[in-house]
């Protein structure tokens, strides 16, 4: 059985990938920082399903976390198959309006981790000449919209990048970049969504089945529903002072209340 390592397991789109996997017969190790949910999510699913869950607490916007989970990712002994780097979080503000603290802290997140426990599990994948990395982005990622679409953005570009590098090397890497998904994350963000069109929302399982085929077929990067293809597609060609200003006023009218 192979083993898969999902960060911000016990929620929202990291949740449905833990779901799907074990379903499908994967052995799991869950990484998040309530141990309460994780031991009540392992327990969960290996009764369930019949698979092996570990369970991992990590807080990966420190050094700690961080460590403590590329540490397990380079255990060839208990080798890891996929990753599903999934953990991430918004910040409620425009520009200057949230604490540094707090932007300092998405940078970790996002992008110092994700650099790190991809590095940590792709060397073992590579010398193993197989696995996966999935690094959830967003679609946030092609348009001019402050910190958070900036690390997304960064998430895409790193991702393709070493993808391409790690070519033929029997390790795939894909960025997935869903729109807006039904999950905690603006709760927890404490974001207002009641102003959202019910036609821009997916649902977190259809995501995960989307990236799970798109990885299968070799893609780097996977946007995984018509819809938010068909908006992307127009944001490739639309001139960048001007997606700036819809990017903008999207963001307050769709955005954190």
């Amino acid at each position: 059985m192979t083993t898969a390592l999902i960060t911000g397991s016990t929620a929202g789109i990291g949740a449905a990938f833990a779901r799907r996997l074990a379903s499908d017969g994967h052995n799991l190790v869950l990484v998040a920082r309530d141990k309460k949910r994780l031991g009540e999510q392992a327990t969960e699913l290996h009764d369930r399903h019949g698979i092996e869950a570990e369970v991992l607490t990590a807080d990966l916007a420190t050094d700690e976390g961080i460590e403590a989970v590329a540490a397990r990712l380079s255990d060839r002994k208990n080798a890891v198959d996929l990753l599903i780097n999934n953990a991430g979080f918004g910040n409620k503000g425009l520009y200057l309006d949230v604490p540094m603290a707090d932007e300092l802290r998405m940078l970790k997140v996002h992008c110092e981790a994700v650099l790190r426990l991809t590095s940590a599990a792709a060397g073992s994948m590579r010398a193993r000449g197989r696995g996966g990395v999935v690094n959830v982005a967003s679609t946030a990622a092609f348009v001019p919209r402050g910190t958070y679409g900036a690390s997304k953005a960064w998430v895409v570009q790193f991702t393709q990048g070493v993808a391409k590098d790690l070519s033929g090397s029997g390790v795939r890497l894909m960025a997935l970049c869903p729109g807006f998904v039904r999950t905690e994350f603006h709760e927890r963000a404490g974001m207002g969504t009641d102003n959202i069109p019910n036609w821009m929302w997916l649902d977190a399982d259809k995501v995960v089945t989307a990236a799970l085929a798109d990885l299968a077929r070799g893609k780097s990067l996977s946007i995984p529903d018509p819809r938010y293809k068909a908006l992307m597609g127009v944001a490739k060609v639309t001139p960048r002072a001007l997606l700036s200003g819809i990017s903008s006023k999207t963001g307050r009218k769709y955005g954190p209340k």
